[in-house]
């Protein structure tokens, strides 16, 4: 708003001063109306000036009125804008909330799926191991029975490289005790000595073929037969009645015959039975062999303690036949003893450990 000039003071009339002299009126006039025009014009620049600062004031006003009325705009413009921001910021809450929702559920279900899978592939494992002892126990117990029908260590020993290199593909930390097992097993067979049995049923063999040689307990000694011969000879120069002489101590002498008798049944058997005596020895000695052959090693001990007590009982023991033969049954019986096969206990037990899951 403009303000207007303040109005002119209204006129006043003139005061007739009093009538003075001529000389005294002329100088007061002039002083009040150069009084009157000083006033006049010093309220002529006041007005302007307070013209002037109004034009100022009121455009001053009317540019801070535009740019409060931009400024309001503006704060409008931004208001509107960040409510459509709020708007979407709240939509995205939403969003991600209800994803994080979906999310948290996934992966619920992925935990519960991964714990599943590992109880899976934990029940894979430990049948993977179950079936392997088994087929490794069901391995070595067939190679133990060929070991035992052929009497060689080899089909053992191959069985249980073959199982340690099964354990070692599988290389699980809970099988670690049955390769230690096998391990063991496999030195301890390498190092056990196995009997020749295709020599020792040549030397049972043998055996057989010499008893049909060996002179019977109560049999005439040789040399009761070859010494009268020779005495024969010796008083064949003599005199007839020394030779008569002679002939009748022989005769005697082979009548009657002192020996020390250990076992009586052996001097009651009649002749005609060492035939049977023989052939009931050899059939021993053939079960010897039989057992053998059949890997039954304490009927073959049996046998052959059998057949030297049938030895000692019913034939000579002073005879060297006899003797040499007795020696060979004790060396039979010797490596009869040692023919054990070695067994493979320790890696059994481990196998029976592991099967159950220890």
């Amino acid at each position: 708003m403009s303000s207007l000039p303040p109005a002119p003071p209204p006129e006043l009339p003139p005061v007739l001063p009093a009538p003075v002299p001529v000389t005294h009126l002329a100088p007061a006039e002039s002083r009040s109306t150069g009084l009157a025009r000083a006033t006049l014009f010093a309220l002529t620049l006041i007005a302007a000036a307070a013209l002037l600062s109004s034009v100022m004031l009121w455009q001053r006003l009317s540019a801070i009125q535009e740019q409060l009325a931009r400024q309001s705009a503006d704060t409008g413009a931004n208001a509107i804008e960040a409510r459509a921001l709020a708007r979407q910021a709240q939509d995205i809450a939403r969003d991600i909330a209800a994803r994080q929702v979906v999310m948290e559920s996934r992966l619920s279900e992925v935990a519960l799926q991964r714990t599943q899978l590992e109880e899976l592939m934990q029940s894979l494992s430990r049948s993977r191991d179950e079936n392997l002892v088994v087929d490794v126990e069901s391995a070595l117990r067939l190679a133990q029975q060929q070991t035992q029908l052929t009497g060689s260590a080899e089909p053992l020993l191959a069985a249980l490289r073959t199982a340690d290199q099964r354990l070692a593909r599988a290389a699980q930390p809970r099988l670690a005790r049955l390769r230690a097992s096998i391990a063991r097993d496999i030195e301890r067979i390498r190092s056990a000595t196995v009997t020749d049995v295709p020599g020792l049923l040549a030397r049972v063999d043998d055996i057989v073929r010499q008893v049909d040689e060996l002179p019977v307990a109560n049999a005439v000694p040789a040399r009761a037969l070859t010494e009268s011969p020779r005495r024969g000879t010796s008083t064949a120069g003599g005199m007839w009645w020394e030779r008569w002489r002679d002939a009748v101590v022989e005769d005697a002498r082979a009548l009657v015959r002192v020996s020390r008798i250990d076992q009586p049944e052996a001097m009651l058997l009649a002749p005609e039975q060492a035939f049977f005596l023989r052939e009931n020895l050899k059939l021993k000695l053939l079960n010897v062999r039989l057992s053998l052959l059949a890997r039954q090693n304490d009927a073959a001990r049996n046998d052959v303690a059998a057949a030297t007590a049938a030895l000692h009982k019913y034939f000579d023991p002073a005879s060297r036949r006899t003797q040499a033969v007795a020696t060979q049954l004790q060396q039979v019986q010797a490596q009869v003893r040692s023919a054990e096969l070695p067994r493979i206990d320790q890696t059994m037990a481990a196998l029976s450990t592991a099967a159950a899951g220890k």
